[in-house]
C-alpha cells in the first residue's frame, strides 16, 4: 500500500475521481465530508469502481479524515474558511495539498480573485503554520479526473517550500496513470498555478475540450 491520504471535499466534483484514481494505485483513501454518514456513503459508492485487491475507500467527517499524513483540499474557494476551521487541529502536522483555486465569474468569464496572503496555499500556510503546505492539481479539470478509466495525460505542477513535502506530492502525482509530477518552485508560485485555471477554462470552452498542462522538452530523471 502506498500510504494514507485524505481528500477533504471528496464527495465533490474534483475529489471523487482523484479518490478512485489514488485507490487504484494502492493508496488508502479517506473521503472527508462535513457529515460522516455522507462521506461513508460516497466512499462506498466510489469503492464500487475498485477491484478486490485494491484498498477500499472509506469515509469520515472532515476533522477525523484530516488526521491522515497527506490531506488534499478539494473544496470550492467559497467554502475554504469553513473547511480550514474543521481540519486545522487534526492536520497540524500533515502535508496539506491545496487544489483550491480562487475564482469568480462575470459576464466575460472566469477570473482570479485576489487573496490577501498571495494565494490560497499561502493562506492555508498562515492559518495552519505547523503543516507543510503545497499546491498541486490546480490545473487539472474535474472531467479529466473523473474519467477514471482514461490516462490523465498531464503534468501535475507542485509548488511548496518544504522539499520533502514537495517530493512526496510529486510521487503521489506520479502514481496516477498518464500523469507526471513536476516540482515548479516555492509556495509563493501557487498564485501562478491558481491563476492558470481561468485560462484553461477559457481555452476549453472555446475549443470544446479538456486541455491541461504538459511541459515540452522536459526530461525528469
Amino acid at each position: 500500500m502506498a500510504g494514507q491520504v485524505a481528500i477533504i471535499g471528496g464527495t465533490g466534483a474534483m475529489g471523487r475521481g482523484l479518490a478512485v484514481r489514488l485507490a487504484r494505485t494502492g493508496w488508502e483513501v479517506v473521503i472527508g465530508s462535513r457529515d460522516a454518514a455522507r462521506g461513508a456513503g460516497k466512499a462506498e459508492e466510489l469503492s464500487a469502481a475498485l477491484t478486490p485487491d485494491q484498498p477500499a475507500i472509506t469515509g469520515a467527517d472532515n476533522a477525523t479524515a484530516a488526521r491522515a499524513p497527506i490531506v488534499i483540499l478539494a473544496v470550492p474557494f467559497s467554502s475554504l474558511e469553513d473547511n480550514l476551521a474543521a481540519i486545522a487541529a487534526s492536520a497540524a502536522s500533515s502535508i496539506i495539498v491545496s487544489m483550491v483555486n480562487p475564482l469568480a465569474f462575470d459576464g466575460t468569464g472566469p477570473y482570479p480573485v485576489p487573496v490577501a496572503a498571495g494565494s490560497v496555499a499561502q493562506e492555508i500556510a498562515e492559518r495552519i503554520p505547523t503543516a507543510r503546505v503545497v499546491s498541486a492539481f490546480n490545473t487539472v479539470a474535474s472531467p479529466v479526473l473523473n474519467a477514471v478509466d482514461d490516462p490523465v495525460d498531464e503534468d501535475i505542477l507542485v509548488a511548496g517550500d518544504d522539499p520533502d513535502a514537495v517530493a512526496t506530492v510529486v510521487d503521489l502525482a506520479d502514481h496516477l496513470d498518464g500523469a507526471r509530477g513536476v516540482a515548479v518552485g516555492a509556495l509563493r508560485l501557487s498564485s501562478v498555478l491558481e491563476a492558470l485555471t481561468p485560462v484553461l477554462i477559457g481555452v476549453n470552452k472555446r475549443y470544446r475540450t479538456h486541455a491541461g498542462v504538459r511541459f515540452s522538452r522536459l526530461e525528469i530523471r
